[in-house]
């Protein structure tokens, strides 16, 4: 992964496409805090695992397997079968991006989001703070941003309810052929 301030860097004639900039990935994850995450009464939003958020992401990221969760569970939606912005690996707790490891932080340093460990549970809670809700305004303005945001917020009703185990089920459940029976590192296509 590369930093877009770091684009100009890169040798003449190397490719290069949105899903190796880690600003990419960082806006969306800030999107999905901010949309699907719970309010708080300060006005902090937060979402409460990596679990959650990565099974979140994956339904925001594949709507066929969105559409086809949603029909499972009975409700209508308005979200359009498209290919997945950027693709996902098989690994223990089911879907999952590598890429987190180094966006979270990314966005931890940069003073966008707070992780803290909750002390009755062994997960983390994620925060946006401050800085990462005026981001997501932001984000929320531009309309490259439309369709992730029309995901996103029929994601948040459809699922947003769930925890992280509760999603996480569910997806074995529903495509134990597409992602259960992969190998762990595999690609889910």
């Amino acid at each position: 992964m590369i930093s877009a301030r770091n684009v100009g860097r890169l040798p003449t004639g190397m490719s290069l496409v949105s899903d190796d900039v880690v600003e990419f990935h960082a806006a969306r994850l800030i999107l999905l805090l901010y949309i699907c995450g719970t309010e708080e009464s300060n006005n902090r939003r937060r979402i409460d695992g990596l679990t959650k958020i990565a099974k979140l992401d994956f339904f925001v990221r594949y709507p066929s397997f969105f559409i086809r969760a949603a029909e499972v569970l009975d409700k209508s939606t308005s979200i359009e079968d498209t290919e997945p912005d950027s693709k996902m690996i098989r690994y223990h707790y089911g879907p999952w991006d590598q890429r987190y490891y180094h966006v979270i932080p990314f966005m931890e340093a940069r003073s966008l989001i707070n992780v803290v460990k909750d002390p009755g549970k062994n997960q983390y809670k994620f925060y946006l703070t401050p800085d990462g809700i005026s981001l997501a305004k932001v984000l929320l303005d531009l309309h490259e941003f439309d369709e992730l945001k029309a995901r996103m917020l029929e994601v948040k009703r459809v699922l947003g309810r769930k925890n992280g185990h509760q999603l996480k089920e569910l997806v074995y459940k529903l495509f134990q052929k597409e992602v259960g029976d992969l190998s762990l590192g595999e690609i889910i296509d």
